[in-house]
C-alpha cells in the first residue's frame, strides 16, 4: 500500500526586492517630527535639574506647565496652520484683542460678561476668516496679509482702549455680572496636595489631543497635510483647499480668543499693548517641535513639546539665578538648531517612504 506524501508549500515570494532592508525601530523613531524636540526637552530638563535646585520641586514643575500652556494653546493652532503651509503673525495680538473687546464692551454698556465673551469670539473668528479669505483670494503670502492684520489690531487695541477708558489698560471687570462663572471656565485652579494646578494646563492637553487626533485619524488631517505639501495636487484630487486653509486661520483665532479670555479673567484687566512678539514664540514652539516652515510636515505633540521647552527655559533661567536677558539669545539658537534638525528628520522620513 503506497503512502502519499504531501510536499511542503513553497514560501510566498517576498514583495521586497533582494537586498532591501526593512527600517528598524531606530530609523522609524528618527523619522518622527517630534523626536528632536523630545531629546532636547530631556536634555534641558536634566540640565536645569542639575543647576537650579528650586527647579526640582513639584510646584516649579507645574509652574513650568502653566507657562507652557499659555503659549502652547495658541501654538497648537499656529502649528496646524504651518503644517497647512501658512503663517499668522497676528496670533499674538489677537489674544489681547479678544480680552480688550470683551472687557470694554461690557464695562461701557453695562452688560453681562457672557455676552461680551460671545461677541468677542465672533469678532475673533471673523478676523481669522478674513485673514484666510484674503490669502486665498488674492494670492498674497499669508506673511504679508497677517502682518497687516497685526498692525491694524495693535493700533486699534491702543487707540480704542485709550478712547474708551482714557488709559492704555482695560477697566477692572471683577464686579461685572458673569465674572465668577466665566472665571471658573477660563482661569480657575485647584490644589493637588501643595501644588496649584491651573485649568489652562488641562485645556492645553485637551487641545493637543484633539489636534493630534485630527491630524492622524480624521479626513481633515489628511487635507491639512495635503494643502501644506502641494496645494495644486491636493486641489486636483478633490481636497477643498480654500475651505481647509480658511478653517485653519479661524482655528488660530479661536485659540487666541481662548487664551485672551484666560488672561482677562485671571488678571481682571489687560494692557492694550500686550501680545506683541508672542506670535514668534508660537512659531518657535512649532518649529522646535518638528514643524517645517515649508509646510506639510509636523504634528501636534511636537508643538506641545516645543511649548514645554519654552516654559522650562523661560523659568529655568530665572530659577538658576541667571540674567533673563539671555533668554532671547537662547531662543534664537534653539530655533536655528531646530530648523537644521527638522530638515534632517524630514530627509530621513522621505528616504524611508521612498525606500
Amino acid at each position: 500500500m503506497s503512502q502519499t506524501v504531501e510536499a511542503a508549500p513553497a514560501p510566498a515570494p517576498s514583495s521586497e526586492p533582494p537586498g532591501r532592508v526593512r527600517p528598524g525601530l531606530a530609523s522609524r523613531l528618527m523619522a518622527r517630527p517630534e523626536i528632536g524636540a523630545l531629546v532636547a526637552a530631556i536634555i534641558i530638563f536634566i540640565f536645569f535639574l542639575a543647576l537650579a535646585p528650586s527647579f526640582r520641586s513639584a510646584e516649579s514643575f507645574f509652574t513650568v506647565l502653566y507657562q507652557a500652556s499659555v503659549i502652547g494653546i495658541v501654538a497648537v493652532g499656529v502649528g496646524l496652520l504651518m503644517i497647512g503651509g501658512e503663517f499668522d503673525l497676528s496670533a499674538g495680538v489677537i489674544v489681547y484683542t479678544a480680552g480688550l473687546f470683551a472687557s470694554m464692551f461690557c464695562w461701557y454698556y453695562g452688560v453681562n460678561l457672557w455676552l461680551g465673551a460671545a461677541l468677542s469670539l465672533v469678532f475673533c473668528l471673523l478676523i481669522g476668516f478674513l485673514n484666510g479669505y484674503l490669502v486665498m483670494r488674492t494670492g498674497i503670502p499669508s506673511f504679508l496679509i497677517t502682518l497687516g492684520t497685526f498692525f491694524v489690531l495693535q493700533g486699534a487695541n491702543l487707540g480704542v482702549t485709550k478712547l474708551v477708558t482714557g488709559t492704555v489698560s482695560s477697566p477692572d471687570i471683577s464686579n461685572i455680572d458673569g465674572f465668577d462663572s466665566l472665571g471658573k471656565i477660563f482661569a480657575s485652579s485647584f490644589k493637588v496636595g501643595p501644588v496649584t494646578v491651573w485649568t489652562s494646563v488641562l485645556w492645553w492637553i485637551l487641545f493637543v489631543a484633539l489636534a493630534a487626533w485630527t491630524l492622524q485619524r480624521a479626513r481633515v488631517g489628511n487635507w491639512i497635510f495635503a494643502v501644506g505639501g502641494n496645494p495644486d495636487s491636493a486641489r486636483a484630487v478633490g481636497v477643498p483647499v480654500v475651505r481647509t486653509k480658511i478653517g485653519l486661520f479661524m482655528a488660530v483665532s479661536f485659540l487666541g480668543w481662548f487664551v485672551g479670555m484666560h488672561q482677562l479673567f485671571r488678571f481682571n484687566t489687560l494692557q492694550a499693548g500686550g501680545g506683541v512678539g508672542n506670535e514668534f514664540l508660537y512659531i518657535i514652539a512649532a518649529v522646535v517641535g518638528g514643524t517645517l516652515l515649508t509646510g506639510g510636515f509636523g504634528n501636534a505633540v511636537g508643538v506641545a513639546i516645543g511649548a514645554f521647552i519654552f516654559g522650562m527655559t523661560s523659568l529655568g533661567i530665572i530659577y538658576a539665578g541667571w540674567d533673563p536677558n539671555w533668554f532671547k539669545a537662547f531662543l534664537g539658537v534653539m530655533l536655528l538648531l531646530a530648523v537644521l534638525v527638522n530638515l534632517y528628520v524630514k530627509k530621513m522620513s522621505t528616504t524611508r517612504k521612498v525606500g
